[in-house]
Formats: C-alpha cells, structure tokens, sequence
C-alpha cells in the first residue's frame, strides 16, 4: 500500500451519492483554499447535467471530494450514457438542477473555483437559465490554462486534456465520473504548483487569473 505523501497530497476523502436513494450527502464544511468542480451531462444539451462533482482543497493539500446525481429532466443521449455510465436509472429519485444547485451555491460563492476548461461554467450557467434560476457568481480559474504554464512541453505532445495528464503525471483518477474528474483538476494545480514552486500560477487572494 502507498505511503501517504507530504502536505496531504495523497489524502483524499470521498463523499459520494451511492445509487438512486434520492438524499443528497451532507457537503464538506470549513473553508479551502480553493474548490475543483466538474459536471457530467446527459445530451448535447449543456443544460443537461446529471451528475455534479466538486473537490474542495484543503491548506494543508488534502481533496475532499463530494458528488451527486442529478435527474436532468431530459433524455439520456446514447453517446453520453457510453461515455460516463450514468442513464435514467441511475438518476431515478435524484433532485433536479433547481432543488440541488441552491444548496451547494453557497459553499462554491465564497471560494475560488476551478473546472478544466469552461464546459463546466457554461454547463452550470446553462442550467441555472432553463431552471429560471439567476446566474451564479462565480470566480473561476481553469486548470487547463495553469497546465500550460506548468508543461509548455505538452503542447502538440498529447495536450493539457485530463486524459493526457492522467498518464504524463501518473494521476489516479476514475475519468467522466464528475467528483473523480473535479479531484484530478485539483491535484494537477496541486501538482502545476508544486513541479514549478511558484504558487503565483494561481492564488486565491488574487482572483484574476485568466480563462
């Protein structure tokens, strides 16, 4: 078994929704220093998200991850249920967008966020706009952008996707499961900082880094 590592690298602690019981798990609580979060849709509809995965990073480097399922209110397209395994069934007696977002919107407004890539923040956006709530606030940081900077050397040589940096940095992640997928973009700004020691590639005190 591994060891764990320094500064909580290796601590990670899951809190995921197991089946279709329709509770939704108590969210982490206490302040991090910033929170990965990812979403998994279930069409082209960017609206349609069916899962909802966040990774809250403490300041000592442990990940917290916590997800949960999300009915859509739309069909399941076949292409999406291939691609991350999640379908009606496994949604049935889940909340809607609607009754879930508000109460996680609070933990996410007071933190710096991060999605690799801006799917995530359209996805979110998008669902707030069909389920007439008001569009979230939010400061977001993509960790796609922190990659580049940390491995320039990964342009044209596979990329910065999570797929590529999954086998470049030897990431242990479940890839398309979207509490898996947010703790992989929290460890590699994790990783991004620590193989450059320059924490100025994102700061959570300085809320201006670029999409």
């Amino acid at each position: 078994r591994d060891q764990p590592r320094s500064r909580g690298l290796g601590d990670v602690y899951k809190r995921q929704a197991s089946g279709n019981t329709g509770l939704m798990l108590p969210l982490p609580v206490g302040d991090f220093q910033f929170i990965a979060l990812d979403v998994e849709t279930a069409c082209g509809d960017s609206a349609s998200i069916c899962q909802i995965g966040i990774a809250c990073v403490g300041f000592d480097d442990s990940i917290l991850t916590w997800s949960t399922y999300v009915d859509p209110l739309m069909p399941f397209a076949p292409f999406n249920v291939d691609l991350h395994g999640i379908g009606p069934e496994t949604v049935r007696g889940a909340g809607s967008f609607a009754q879930i977002w508000p109460q996680i919107w609070p933990l996410l407004s007071r933190h710096p966020m991060v999605q690799h890539s801006r799917f995530d923040e359209y996805a979110i956006n998008a669902a707030c706009k069909a389920q007439s709530l008001p569009r979230p606030r939010l400061t977001w940081h993509d960790s796609v952008t922190i990659a580049r900077r940390a491995w320039p050397e990964l342009k044209g040589n596979g990329g910065h996707g999570l797929a590529n940096l999954k086998q470049v940095l030897n990431l242990d992640f479940h890839h398309h499961d979207a509490g898996e997928d947010a703790r992989a973009a929290a460890m590699v700004v994790l990783r991004a900082q620590a193989t450059t020691k320059d924490h100025r590639l994102f700061k959570p005190v300085q809320l201006s880094l670029p999409l």
